[in-house]
């Protein structure tokens, strides 16, 4: 089984080089956005906890967030692997994921990390907010403290996945297709 995270500050286009390369590879999507917006749209329990969070640009607290990917994950019972976009973001996260793979036989095959300057970010996302009418891209406030987030909680995740010499980094700017070529040939390396 090919497990591959997709890794990157909000507007990198994590979400949009996912679905290529679950197409390309034939690996099933889990986007930690989507798993939060259906369980927000569907008002689980878990969807009004993170809501909470969500709207004021925070990140969900891990356990929240493990249950639902937990939750997604074992919904799929045929798959060559998976894609993960958005998920781990803390290192509590990405050892949960690690353990929780162990459980299932498998482990990360590779990391991706999508390299987008602060002010291609917020140019992006309030683009996005614009055609999307998501909520959390509409305010460059929040959008400023969703990068801050991920800069203090989530970067970290670099060090811990290079050290496991699983890291690789790709450019963020370009063509959605100059950036999936250079994805592409990252993991056409580890995958045959």
């Amino acid at each position: 089984m090919i497990n591959i995270i997709l890794f990157g500050p909000p507007g990198s286009g994590k979400g949009t080089q996912s679905v290529k390369i679950s197409k390309k590879y034939n690996l099933s999507h889990l986007s930690t956005g989507d798993i939060f917006r259906m369980n927000i749209k569907n008002k689980t329990d878990l969807g009004k906890k993170a809501i909470f969070y969500i709207n004021k640009g925070n990140l969900v607290p891990d356990d929240i967030t493990l249950a639902m990917l937990k939750n997604e994950f074992n919904s799929f019972k045929n798959t060559n692997g998976f894609i993960f976009d958005g998920f781990p973001r803390t290192i509590f996260q990405a050892n949960n994921l690690d353990e929780f793979l162990k459980s299932k036989n498998t482990k990360v095959s590779s990391v991706i990390s999508l390299e987008v300057d602060e002010i291609e970010l917020t140019r992006r996302l309030l683009l996005r907010g614009v055609n999307s009418k998501r909520d959390d891209d509409r305010d460059k406030d929040v959008i400023k403290n969703r990068i801050q987030v991920y800069k203090k909680e989530t970067f970290i995740l670099k060090n811990y996945y290079d050290s496991k010499e699983i890291l690789s980094e790709v450019n963020g700017i370009g063509s959605i297709d100059e950036i999936f070529k250079n994805i592409s040939d990252k993991l056409d390396l580890i995958i045959e």
